[in-house]
């Protein structure tokens, strides 16, 4: 969808008259109390970019948009650097947690580095909002182009992204559909190491583990060991 920045209270309310769903406020107006006054009460969806700032001034920002008619879940906080290219060692990904687990809000993560693997790592810590700039030619005159993603990169990040997005999953550890069929396979049985006679003593000795899964779990080794053969055992063979 269409998308625009306002820097100033007129351009908020030419943004508003075309219909604007979402409203972006980018880091150098998180201090602005009209402008941020003005952007909470039209009560659309905000994207509030937190460059340069503190988390007190991150609270602060929140409230007034609240407070002005915005709506808490209709905010989406984004942690970033604004220094073009940022330095990896100023990135912090951790701080978009920090936002996150102190206002209970959505976060994203507004990139300025070179390259797409922090928003990819981004996603995979929880941003819902990757911004990234965006040029057609990284040779291009101005100040953003170098530390821009040309078509090529940016669908590499999308790609990359969508995929990290499935790898998540749903936080629930079992056997998925894929690797069940390997659970035979991969695990042990209880099996014979040598020799066993019907009513001889069944012990570490004469006893051990081998793939594949088709016998007895080894997990119950304690319940075999000290119990008595019912029948002969060639080596090798599941008990």
């Amino acid at each position: 969808m269409f998308l625009s920045t306002p820097f100033d209270l007129e351009s908020i309310k030419l943004l508003d008259s075309l219909g604007l769903e979402i409203f972006k406020i980018p880091s150098g107006e998180i201090t602005n109390l009209p402008y941020l006054r003005e952007i909470g009460k039209l009560n659309k969806k905000v994207v509030l970019s937190t460059g340069m700032s503190d988390m007190g001034e991150v609270e602060d920002a929140l409230e007034v948009l609240i407070n002005s008619g915005t709506k808490k879940e209709n905010i989406t906080v984004l942690h970033a650097n604004t220094m073009y290219p940022t330095p990896m060692d100023d990135v912090n990904l951790k701080a978009m947690q920090t936002i996150a687990s102190a206002f209970k809000v959505n976060v994203g993560y507004s990139d300025h580095t070179l390259g797409i693997e922090v928003p990819i790592s981004a996603v995979a810590m929880g941003a819902t909002v990757i911004e990234k700039h965006f040029t057609l030619d990284k040779n291009l005159e101005g100040p953003d182009h170098k530390a821009s993603l040309e078509p090529d990169e940016l669908k590499s990040m999308v790609k990359a992204i969508r995929n990290i997005q499935k790898a998540l999953g749903n936080g629930i550890k079992k056997p998925t559909q894929s690797e069940k069929p390997n659970i035979a396979v991969a695990r042990k049985s209880i099996i014979a190491k040598k020799p066993i006679k019907q009513g001889e003593e069944l012990n570490e000795n004469n006893l051990t583990t081998k793939r594949p899964a088709n016998g007895i779990s080894p997990m119950r080794w304690d319940e075999v060991v000290g119990s008595i053969a019912k029948r002969d055992y060639k080596v090798d063979e599941p008990i």
